[in-house]
């Protein structure tokens, strides 16, 4: 079933990118518009050279070389979908430093290939198990687009990932078979990049173990190849609730009316959407540009959920900016932002996902715990401590 893509008000009014994709891919690959919307096509016609990009689009020499000098390291594959945006949206370098191979990736002098240790943390192949109560299962190995930060390019060099029945059979045992597991988040990859019935199976399959409450997927699709969030699809998950999407995106210039379209289908079906940000350098590391972006994920209904620290994978030293300038950002957003559309920053590390916050307590003086206010002057709230010990003392004034 294909993406029926009618632009409605509501699709215009939330999303922050007003620009119709769908006709201009249509127009710029040369193909109907009901073939461009169909993510089989997508698919099956993702850019991985440059003589597949449009005749007219403009690439640079240092992006250019890169398609061939980073194909055994990383290959390149963007969804038609994604190339339009970027040719509408030709001055905005956010797109074009995600997806676009650049030289400067061969400039790395401490990237490594398995930042976060999961092949030490996985019990079974593809299964990743640090937290007691929850796992990221790697079912998927397809992207729509290859992020070019992406955290898991390791597994760019094995074959036969792709919703292995061996791999899947091995997952949901070790899941049946350790009743601590209630959470299970389904990656990869993208797992929304296989058929219906293999989703089907696969949430069958984990919602006949009694222990499986939650399950999440995590998928780049409402981003990057929007129409694969049919109403088919949507009705599936839908049947094997609770389900939660998580989405990425990283620039308000992706929040367009067929990523609306997308999110809307999944909200309708009861869906809740939240969405993991990477900060990156030249796409949203400053104020101005992540305060689009979040208070245009709320008004499409998107929970921000996560800004991630960029990890240190090979071949991102171009993108990756200092904490200090996300804590920066972090600061800027409280009091300016609604409450809810400021996520948490966080460092993903071996053991688990750690906040990185600005600090704002001072200590305590007598029976007043001393904080530092949004507007950068000291404030004594009365709070006695009586009797309480705490394991992580505040600084005596």
């Amino acid at each position: 079933m294909n993406f029926d893509f009618s632009p409605s008000a509501a699709h215009m009014r939330f999303a922050t990118n007003k620009k119709v994709v769908t006709e201009h891919g249509a127009k710029i690959f040369d193909v109907s518009v009901e073939r461009f919307s169909s993510w089989h096509w997508q698919m099956k016609h993702q850019v991985v050279s440059p003589e597949q990009l449009p005749k007219n689009m403009k690439i640079t020499f240092e992006e250019s070389s890169a398609f061939s000098l980073l194909k055994d390291k990383f290959h390149a594959g963007i969804s038609p979908y994604s190339i339009a945006l970027m040719d509408l949206c030709e001055n905005d370098e956010s797109l074009r430093r995600q997806l676009m191979p650049h030289i400067d990736e061969l400039k790395d002098t401490i990237g490594v290939s398995d930042p976060l240790q999961e092949v030490n943390n996985s019990p079974v192949k593809e299964l990743v198990h640090v937290y007691p109560h929850k796992v990221a299962w790697c079912v998927a190995q397809l992207c729509p687009v290859y992020c070019r930060y992406c955290f898991r390019k390791r597994r760019d060099e094995e074959v036969g990932l792709h919703f292995n029945k061996r791999i899947i059979a091995a997952g949901i045992e070790y899941i049946a078979s350790n009743k601590n597991i209630r959470d299970v988040l389904i990656t990869g990859g993208d797992p929304f990049i296989a058929h219906d019935s293999s989703i089907e199976n696969l949430l069958r399959s984990l919602r006949e173990i009694p222990h499986v409450d939650i399950i999440r997927f995590g998928t780049r699709t409402p981003v990057a190849l929007p129409y694969r969030i049919t109403e088919n699809l949507a009705k599936i998950l839908e049947k094997y609730h609770p389900i939660w999407v998580n989405t990425h995106f990283n620039s308000a210039a992706e929040l367009t009316p067929e990523a609306a379209q997308a999110i809307d289908t999944l909200l309708k079906h009861g869906v809740p959407v939240g969405n993991q940000s990477v900060l990156l350098k030249g796409v949203n590391d400053s104020f101005e540009e992540m305060a689009s972006l979040m208070q245009g994920l709320v008004r499409m209904r998107v929970r921000p959920y996560y800004i991630y620290h960029p990890q240190i994978v090979e071949g991102t030293a171009h993108l990756r900016v200092p904490v200090e300038k996300g804590l920066d950002i972090m600061r800027a957003m409280r009091g300016n932002l609604t409450g809810f559309a400021i996520p948490q920053y966080v460092l993903d590390t071996p053991s688990g996902k750690v906040p990185l916050s600005p600090q704002h307590v001072i200590g305590r003086r007598g029976d007043f715990f001393v904080v530092t206010q949004l507007n950068g002057l000291p404030w004594e709230e009365p709070n006695p401590l009586e009797n309480y010990v705490s394991l992580n003392p505040v600084p005596v004034l």
